[in-house]
Formats: structure tokens, C-alpha cells, sequence
């Protein structure tokens, strides 16, 4: 019923919409993927930077039913609509622009195994409708987006993606970001962030208390103490990133150990920055079916993926290729126990040459700055 509600209030801010005019050199920024590598915002704050001739507007969140008016006056007058999530706009004549929020792992839409056969019918009448820009990193990134959402191939264009601009270059210092996270000092310090995919998916009441009394890796050998331990006798310290609506599962403030971390929103947005901007000061990182780790190739760092539950996911949505060990550029590990033995040996050479592969699989736009890319795509739709 809701979804239905929130149809007919969108149709209806279209309606009211196109009695605004549209304004050249204005753009507004429908941002749905928060501040944990999005391309909206990133995007938003290069054309802040390097084109103050244009008018760029953020809106977030997105999508959303408590709008004000004047937010829908912006999106109505805006000659470019650039979205994280669905395409969207409200006048044929606008230019929508499809950021996307992930390199598609995890299979979506028409692929999914916990999706509906009518919703999927509208989102790709969606796709066809009001995309008109699609970017992409490559040849693989068009071929699993389109299985997913049935997209044309004149859509895409290969300008990669915003985000990536800012993985390599960081505006904290390293020091600062162990200040600020850990509260202390370490010359030694070795960082790594775990960031898992959102786990409520998994329809599992059991993983879900697990997490909400403070097991974030949803583990049957958990034991902070020990894994704190672990991490303080080699100088290694663990960001922990989980999804928001894990993190609202119990309070972080709680849990307090010398080398764990929990980096949640507010941090983010009180300090201007998107989780990209940090993962430059990392040098490991840790998912399980999270998308970040195509990204993350950029930096040719160690990656570890936790698949303990992979069957799980694999049965409620399913993963866009496999087997899973045999794709994933890192070592797989299922406990506590497994993820502390790679502590001692990050990096293997078999690793780096995966990374390497895998790298130039997913993105055939390299050393290039993708938003000067984007943005000449972009413009260049309405010359």
C-alpha cells in the first residue's frame, strides 16, 4: 500500500512540475546512497568546485515523501537530473543522468531472486523512459547492468565513475583519522575497514540479533576481546562501516576497544566527507558482497572476503557470477579465526595478479578523471 501511495505522490509532484520552466546550467542531484561511496555527492562537490558557472542543487534523501516545495521547484527547473538510484525526471526535455550506486555483484531486477515479476516490468519502462546517460566502467558493467534492468546499450557511456576521483587523495591526514576514529597515535598503524552488504536481506531474525548484540561479523567464533587483542599485537586497526540500519541495531558509543572503530553517518556529514575520501588512509579492507571492492581495486590493496554466509545469500538473492572463490580477488574466509591467520600475511602475489585482472576487467577507463569525463558526456547531450 505504501509503495502505492508513494507512486500517486510522485505523480503528482510531476504534474505540479511541469508548470516550472527549466533553467539552463542547472543541475540537481538526487542522492540516495548517503556519504559511503557516493557518486552523487562527489559529484556534486566537484561541480561546486570546478563549475561555479553551473547551479547545482543536492537533494537527499532521495527518494522521499517530506520534499518541501521548493526542493521540487529545483528538481522541476533543472535542465540536468543526476540520480544514485532510479531513474527519474520530471519534463521529457530533461537530461537524466545515471550514476548508479555500485558495481552490480549481487544480482538486481529481473535477475534477483526476491523480486516481483510487475515491479520489475516498471522499473525497465522506467529505465527506458528517463535515462538518457548511463555511466559506465566497462564492457562487463554494461553487460551485468542491462541483464538486470534491461538497458539499451546507446545509454551507456563509458566516463567511469565520480567517486574514484576521490579514492586516492584524502582531505584528513592519516594521523588525523586515527585521532579522530581510535583517539590515539600509532607510527606503526596498519588500517583496514570492514564494510559487509546489508544483511537484513538475508530474512534471518537469528544474524540480525546477532549483530544487534554487537557481533558485526555475524559469526559463530566471535569474540571482540579477542579479535581487539589480535589487532593491538600487530599495530593493525579495524574500521568497522555497516550498513545505517545495522548500526541503529545497537550503540557503538557502547563498545569501546583500542583497535576497533565504528564509523557511522553522523561523522561523515559533520565533516563534509564521503567514506571515499578516507579509504585513501586504509590499507586493507574487508566485505563480504559488497560492491566496494571494484572500487577499491583503484588502490591495488589487500581485500578479504567473509563468506560465511554466501549460501544464504545466494538462495534469498544471488550473485551475478561464480563461484564466488574463484572470482574474488583475496582470500575467502567463513570465521573469526580464518580473518585473524590472514593478519599475518595480507598480500600474496597469486592476490595482486587477481587484483590486476580484475581490475582491467571492470574498468577500461584508467587514469583518467572520470568527472571531467562525465561532466563533457553530460554537456554535450544538449549542445
Amino acid at each position: 500500500m505504501k509503495s502505492v501511495l508513494f507512486r500517486l505522490y510522485l505523480q503528482l509532484m510531476r504534474l505540479l512540475g511541469h508548470f516550472v520552466a527549466i533553467k539552463d546550467k542547472q543541475v540537481v542531484i538526487l542522492n540516495g546512497a548517503g556519504r559511503s561511496g557516493s557518486n552523487g555527492y562527489l559529484f556534486y562537490k566537484y561541480l561546486q568546485e570546478k563549475h561555479p558557472e553551473y547551479q547545482v542543487t543536492l537533494v537527499e534523501p532521495w527518494p522521499s515523501s517530506h520534499l518541501p516545495w521548493s526542493s521540487w521547484k529545483k528538481i522541476a527547473a533543472a535542465k540536468y537530473v543526476v540520480t544514485t538510484h532510479q531513474p527519474f525526471k520530471i519534463h521529457a526535455s530533461q537530461v537524466n543522468v545515471q550514476l548508479w550506486h555500485g558495481f552490480p555483484l549481487k544480482r538486481m531486477g529481473i535477475m534477483a531472486s526476491n523480486t516481483r515479476h510487475k515491479d520489475n516490468q516498471r522499473n525497465a519502462k522506467l529505465w527506458h523512459k528517463n535515462a538518457d546517460l548511463i555511466a559506465s566502467s566497462s564492457d562487463l558493467y554494461e553487460t551485468l547492468m542491462s541483464s538486470c534492468v534491461s538497458v539499451e546499450a546507446q545509454k551507456y557511456q563509458k566516463t567511469g565513475f565520480p567517486r574514484l576521483d576521490y579514492l586516492k587523495t584524502s582531505p584528513i591526514t592519516r594521523k588525523q583519522l586515527l585521532q579522530d576514529l581510535f583517539g590515539l597515535a600509532d607510527d606503526q598503524a596498519k588500517i583496514g575497514i570492514y564494510m559487509p552488504t546489508f544483511r537484513y536481506e538475508l530474512e534471518d531474525d537469528n544474524i540480525m540479533k546477532e549483530i544487534g548484540q554487537g557481533n558485526f561479523f555475524a559469526s559463530d567464533d566471535f569474540e571482540i576481546e579477542a579479535l581487539n587483542e589480535a589487532l593491538k599485537k600487530r599495530h593493525q586497526y579495524l574500521i568497522v562501516k555497516l550498513h545505517p540500519y545495522e548500526m541503529k541495531l545497537f550503540s557503538a558509543s557502547e563498545i569501546e576497544y583500542s583497535n576497533l572503530a565504528f564509523l557511522n553517518n553522523d561523522y561523515l556529514f559533520k565533516n563534509d566527507h564521503d567514506l571515499y575520501e578516507l579509504l585513501a588512509n586504509t590499507d586493507f579492507l574487508m566485505t563480504d558482497f559488497s560492491s566496494i571492492y571494484f572500487d577499491y581495486l583503484e588502490l591495488d590493496r589487500p581485500i578479504i572476503f567473509m563468506a560465511n554466509h554466501l549460501q544464504e545469500y545466494d538462495k534469498t538473492r544471488g550473485l551475478l557470477f561464480g563461484p564466488y572463490k574463484q572470482v574474488v580477488p583475496g582470500p575467502v574466509v567463513y570465521s573469526q579465526a580464518d580473518f585473524v591467520k590472514q593478519l599475518d600475511e595480507l598480500d600474496k602475489p597469486m592476490y595482486q595478479e587477481r587484483r590486476h585482472y580484475w581490475h582491467d576487467l571492470t574498468n577500461q577507463v584508467q587514469n583518467k578523471n572520470y568527472c571531467d569525463l562525465l561532466f563533457e558526456a553530460m554537456t554535450k547531450l544538449t549542445r
